[in-house]
């Protein structure tokens, strides 16, 4: 009988000791997964920005609005380079400025940043699923300017930690919120990852 007791204890420490460990391993193993997983993200988007302002160059100016015109114009079109010759703000100037304009293909430029058009606009760890894209032009201090929002909800990349039960290990963390750069309502392509 004795032994039996000692048996039943003996696995109820063991649950125990159990349940302890996982308590202490589950939010360690959701800050390293966060982490892991918004760090990929936050890359992809800065790739992301730097191939719409290369977009933009090659526009005169707008931004891509839907990833089918940013890749065929980031494959098809052709980056202007200017070289002014003369300098205006010289005193000692006298002749005439004028501007040598070049162009490279933009497929040359994307190539030599290593990037595939098809993966680059992909959300990592999302099975596929691409960002969420806007672009517009909107009234800005009696001025039109481009604008643009590129981003995806936490949820979208998080997998299994996407439930908002981990917000008990930090307070901060909503998967319903929106990792992304740019905005709608003014000029402005900051990562809110930057803040």
């Amino acid at each position: 009988m004795r032994l039996i007791i000692n048996l039943i204890l003996l696995a109820i420490v063991a649950a125990l000791i159990y349940v302890l460990v996982d308590s202490i391993r589950e939010p360690i193993a959701f800050k390293n997964e966060k982490d892991k997983r918004e760090a990929a993200v936050v890359d992809r988007l800065m790739d992301l920005r730097r191939g719409q302002e290369i977009y933009r160059t090659i526009t005169g100016g707008a931004f891509a609005s839907n990833w089918n015109d940013f890749k065929d114009v980031l494959t098809n079109g052709k980056i202007p380079y200017v070289k002014v010759i003369g300098d205006p703000d010289d005193p000692n100037f006298t002749g005439v400025v004028t501007y040598d304009t070049t162009y490279t293909n933009a497929i040359d430029s994307i190539k030599a940043l290593g990037w595939d058009l098809n993966e680059l606009i992909q959300v990592p760890f999302a099975n596929g699923k691409t960002f969420d894209v806007q672009a517009d032009t909107l009234s800005y201090q009696k001025t039109i300017v481009n604008v643009v929002e590129v981003g995806t909800k936490r949820s979208t990349f998080m997998g299994k930690y996407a439930d908002p039960s981990y917000q008990k290990y930090d307070a901060r963390y909503d998967p319903n919120s929106i990792m992304k750069f740019g905005d709608m309502n003014k000029p402005n392509t900051s990562g809110n990852w930057e803040r």
